[in-house]
């Protein structure tokens, strides 16, 4: 069986140990860029490689161009799955500690990079924790295989593709940020505060229950359709503040069996960079140094 979206602790328990298998450990802090492999040392899942946000899963940020996180290049990633042993035989399992938003991430990057197998552990760190099952510090290695790339590039969108669609009636725009920062208040990541015109607001933790687990597919379909109205699942484009949290909501989507629509990867970050880009409601200046 293949996964491609979800996986429960107890299905990811029965393949622990089965070499067609890689488990990605994706925790990472905004707040502190090295906490994550710290705590990947500590402990992490059996087997697991730490898979960093900003060493592995972004490319290089230019302040006042592209967002906090932009893709890397394909070829570079590509590299990366294969030094992490991945193949098209593979099946990867992806984790973290924040609501499955890092994981989410690099399961819509497999996605993008033509590689379905890819899924999240529903529950997180914390779910495999809670279910007792075993852990074990230190680093891991895997031997690295030969990933053949095979981008699907229609998978998210850039901005001067997004700048004649956000106000579209074709086109949904979807915000994954919290309410208030979508309501340009207590912006405390970006240099200015707002939301790109004619988006709706979907905050990203609302995908998941209080157990830390995706709530049910019927239960987010129908969240969604009063998200998203008479607005096709197809026609969605998703953003958040880096394009890190916007792949979550592509990935809850998938999870209710609706097209996952596409990801605006520049994001608030990008879009916001460029004064003479509409922005709602009036911008605000936040005080916040644009390279964080």
């Amino acid at each position: 069986m293949t996964y491609t979206t979800l996986i429960s602790p107890a299905e990811l328990l029965e393949h622990l140990h089965h070499p067609d298998w890689l488990i990605l450990d994706c925790r990472f802090s905004l707040d502190d860029p090295h906490a994550g492999y710290a705590q990947y040392l500590q402990g992490h899942i059996p087997g697991a490689l730490h898979a960093d946000l900003e060493q592995h899963l972004s490319g290089t940020a230019i302040p006042g161009i592209t967002g906090r996180h932009p893709l890397p290049p394909a070829d570079a990633f590509a590299h990366t799955l294969a030094q992490w042993g991945i193949d098209d035989s593979v099946q990867v399992v992806a984790y973290d500690d924040w609501y499955g938003a890092f994981a989410a991430r690099l399961w819509w990057m497999l996605r993008w990079m033509g590689h379905p197998a890819g899924a999240v552990l529903n529950g997180g760190w914390a779910g495999w924790l809670h279910a007792g099952y075993p852990t074990r510090p230190g680093a891991e290695q895997r031997t690295p295989r030969s990933f053949t790339t095979q981008t699907v590039p229609h998978l998210h969108v850039t901005t001067p593709e997004l700048l004649p669609l956000h106000t579209a009636p074709t086109v949904r725009v979807v915000d994954g940020r919290s309410a208030d920062r979508y309501r340009g208040e207590n912006e405390t990541r970006d240099p200015v505060a707002g939301h790109i015109p004619g988006a709706v607001n979907r905050f990203f933790a609302d995908n998941v229950g209080s157990d830390g687990c995706f709530l049910p597919p019927a239960q987010l379909r129908e969240q969604w359709q009063q998200v998203l109205g008479d607005a096709p699942t197809d026609a969605v484009i998703h953003y958040c503040g880096s394009g890190v949290s916007a792949t979550h909501n592509a990935l809850a989507l998938a999870h209710a069996g609706l097209d996952m629509g596409r990801v605006y990867i520049g994001s608030w970050s990008e879009w916001c960079a460029d004064a003479t880009r509409p922005i709602a409601p009036a911008a605000t200046d936040t005080g916040v140094d644009p390279a964080v």
